[in-house]
């Protein structure tokens, strides 16, 4: 394995070149197809993941692949690299500059390295776990919130939780300080920054999650689904993302206490 500096360099120089494609695309008529599952994807999407892969295949065939819009190569390696091409395709085609390329590097289904690049507005967010986060070059921290009660919780959108999972959030989130919806990958680059306490979400791909777990326990806050495991490209998509190891005891606690009483 080669060190991390040098995946980071790699991921870094492709994304400089995926960045243009999607300001190219966005704010532009462009087509929109819908995928089996009825999410949206353009051609900014095939673009960006297209490129990306063309670059893995070049400099590390060995490698697996896993992505959003093509089928997954080698994943069985120890080494895989993750693709969400743009993370908020619905704020994409919106005008809505809260969308990103993320891009994460896995050993043995474990995340060592996550990229959130938000080229609308000229940010990227990098994270390694023990190593630190950093935005455009700069280390970020969490909140020090500990308190539910003291929180600002984020999700994506509630038409993203069953109905027995929206019944979770609800219960937390009226309980919180205020809570928002909207955001996409933004939602946890702001929590690692500091800006939002907690991110609680249900629905995700390995291609939303995984990129975001690094950044967000590289800026000292903590990740994991919604029975306190840790994220690997297996689990089930439900995720509670918090600025300290309180909140998140906090919120986990709650969470399981929920679903046992929702279920």
């Amino acid at each position: 394995m080669d060190s991390i500096e040098s995946y980071l360099q790699f991921a870094s120089s492709t994304l400089d070149e995926t960045g243009p494609i999607g300001l190219r695309y966005f704010r532009q008529p462009i087509d929109i197809a819908q995928k089996a599952d009825a999410s949206p994807v353009t051609v900014a999407d095939i673009e960006i993941e297209a490129l990306i892969r063309d670059r893995i295949a070049q400099t590390y065939p060995s490698h697996g692949i896993l992505g959003e819009e093509q089928d997954p190569v080698n994943i069985s390696a120890e080494l895989c690299w993750v693709i969400d091409p743009i993370d908020g395709t619905k704020s994409f085609i919106s005008g809505m500059p809260l969308w990103g390329t993320l891009i994460a590097l896995l050993k043995d289904s474990h995340p060592v390295l996550g990229i959130i690049d938000v080229p609308a507005l000229g940010e990227r967010y990098v994270g390694t776990p023990g190593r630190g986060t950093e935005r455009n070059g700069e280390s970020i921290r969490t909140s020090h919130c500990t308190e539910l009660r003291d929180c600002n919780m984020f999700a994506t959108s509630p038409d993203m939780f069953s109905a027995t999972e929206f019944q979770v959030f609800e219960s937390l989130s009226r309980r919180a300080r205020f809570r928002r919806f909207g955001g996409d990958c933004y939602s946890y680059a702001m929590l690692a920054a500091g800006k939002i306490d907690a991110v609680i979400e249900a629905g995700l791909k390995p291609y939303d999650y995984l990129p975001i777990a690094p950044i967000v326990t590289g800026a000292g806050g903590v990740m994991t689904d919604w029975n306190g495991n840790p994220l690997t490209s297996s689990s089930d998509g439900r995720v509670i993302a918090a600025a300290t190891p309180a909140l998140h005891r906090a919120l986990l606690e709650e969470t399981i206490k929920l679903q046992r009483t929702e279920i």
